[in-house]
């Protein structure tokens, strides 16, 4: 009798812990809004890592008052991508790494309309399918000048995107081996240059097509790059021909 008090005894413990382990296991549904939670947590403090440096915004005020302008720092995608980097500790969530920026959409999420990447010091267009572009550095010139009256400006907007899928494949060849528009030297690709002027030409098909002026104003020692810009035109986005198929009769 004294043996079975004892395992009833022990029973009872086992049962008490077990309900007690129970109540302090998270059901799946709490676990995922924790995780919900900490996602938007950390990206709220991606967003706060992203954004340009306070003196930047202060300093740049008045022109950020004027439509189509923006402030955007770029984070070098070798460094903070994980498609790129392997140390997961130092990689952004936010995908494509902060390496990326959307002119139309002000996002730096990759893929939703991404006109920049900014990789191994340089300034890079068009990546994905038959979406090209090209970039040229102005110098040292004050992007309050740069207009659709200024030449070069005039040269990129005239630029027509071809429609047809083999044409785009060259136009892709052509500006990532580097050529030019005019006698102006153009490029996919381009190196960072602290106190330069851009100007870039992206398109994405079926998404946007895009010139911009923008300036390096700020170059930090992670490497990321703040650039103040302003759209100078916005064309319909561009869409693929596709042959015509016969049916036979």
């Amino acid at each position: 009798m004294k043996k079975l008090t004892v395992i009833a005894g022990v029973l009872v413990t086992l049962l008490i812990s077990s309900i007690a382990s129970l109540a302090q296991t998270p059901s799946r549904d709490d676990l995922l809004k924790d995780i919900k939670a900490k996602r938007a947590e950390l990206l709220a403090l991606e967003q706060s890592f992203l954004s340009p440096s306070e003196e930047d915004q202060v300093q740049f005020a008045a022109f950020l008052r004027t439509p189509n302008t923006g402030l955007a720092r770029l984070l070098p995608r070798e460094k903070f991508d994980t498609a790129s980097y392997t140390d997961t500790e130092r990689a952004i969530v936010t995908r494509g790494g902060g390496a990326y920026y959307s002119f139309t959409r002000l996002t730096h999420e990759y893929g939703l309309g991404s006109d920049i990447e900014l990789g191994q010091n340089q300034f890079t267009v068009g990546f994905a399918g038959l979406d090209h572009g090209f970039l040229t550095n102005l110098g040292d010139v004050p992007l309050e000048s740069i207009n659709m009256e200024t030449p070069m400006a005039a040269l990129f907007g005239s630029y027509k995107a071809p429609r047809e899928e083999p044409l785009v494949r060259n136009e892709q060849r052509r500006f990532a081996m580097g050529s030019e528009l005019e006698g102006v030297p153009v490029k996919r690709t381009i190196p960072v240059k602290a106190n330069s002027t851009y100007l870039l030409r992206s398109i994405n098909y079926r998404e946007s097509d895009v010139l911009v002026a923008f300036r390096v104003v700020r170059i930090d020692s992670d490497g990321s790059v703040t650039i103040l810009w302003k759209l100078l035109k916005k064309n319909e986005a561009p869409d693929i021909k596709r042959p015509e198929t016969t049916v036979a009769g």
